[in-house]
């Protein structure tokens, strides 16, 4: 059965997102909310976690992952940066938007793009999140909560509790956070390639 913390979504309380973090180092797998969306999550290197996701969202390990992080110079570690990719990252993060790059050695393969050795990276302008990263002190490895053949994702904690309460360790209710996906952009490609258009507004990658 999951545990099922009510955080504030302006001032998280503190001994909830640190008994949050206690969970997801112990290879648990949790629902938190981010500025686009729910997602699930958990941490960096646990395989065993990251395959509990897989077999809730009924993908296979072609499935892209995110890693989300609480600014850029985490972002760095994990992805290589060139500076006119830095300046634009740093105009848009924290935001809606998921950068795809080339990633840097720190990036377990098996998250990796098969022929690009890329990875999806983020920095989501939610406080609970934020609070999150912070405590953690890594990234979260995440994906969108949407249920196999649903066309939205998840956005109503008690039935995320009535649906996955037994797959999840945690569930977060941290409010209404919106059911849009992020902006995906291609930052590998010269010019930058919008490869889904949604909450992050487009314009700012259009010439």
């Amino acid at each position: 059965m999951a545990q099922f913390f009510q955080i504030h979504p302006v001032n998280p309380q503190a001994r909830l997102v640190r008994r949050c973090v206690e969970i997801l180092l112990a290879g648990g797998v949790i629902i938190y909310p981010t500025d686009s969306s729910y997602a699930l999550g958990c941490q960096l290197g646990e395989k065993d976690a990251m395959e509990r996701i897989r077999r809730i969202r009924q993908v296979d390990e072609k499935h892209n992952f995110t890693l989300v992080c609480r600014d850029l110079s985490e972002i760095t570690t994990y992805a290589k940066i060139d500076n006119r990719a830095f300046r634009q990252l740093k105009s848009l993060t924290p935001g809606p938007y998921t950068f795809i790059h080339e990633a840097t050695k720190q990036v377990p393969r098996r998250m990796l793009h098969p022929k690009r050795k890329a990875i999806g990276i983020r920095v989501p302008d939610n406080e609970i999140c934020r609070a999150l990263l912070a405590e953690l002190d890594q990234p979260i490895l995440s994906t969108t909560l949407i249920l196999p053949a649903a066309e939205h994702p998840l956005t109503d904690p008690e039935e995320m509790r009535e649906l996955l309460d037994k797959q999840v360790d945690l569930i977060i209710d941290g409010g209404f956070c919106g059911l849009d996906p992020t902006t995906v952009v291609d930052m590998i490609s010269e010019p930058p390639q919008l490869i889904r258009v949604g909450k992050g507004d487009p314009s700012v990658f259009q010439e």
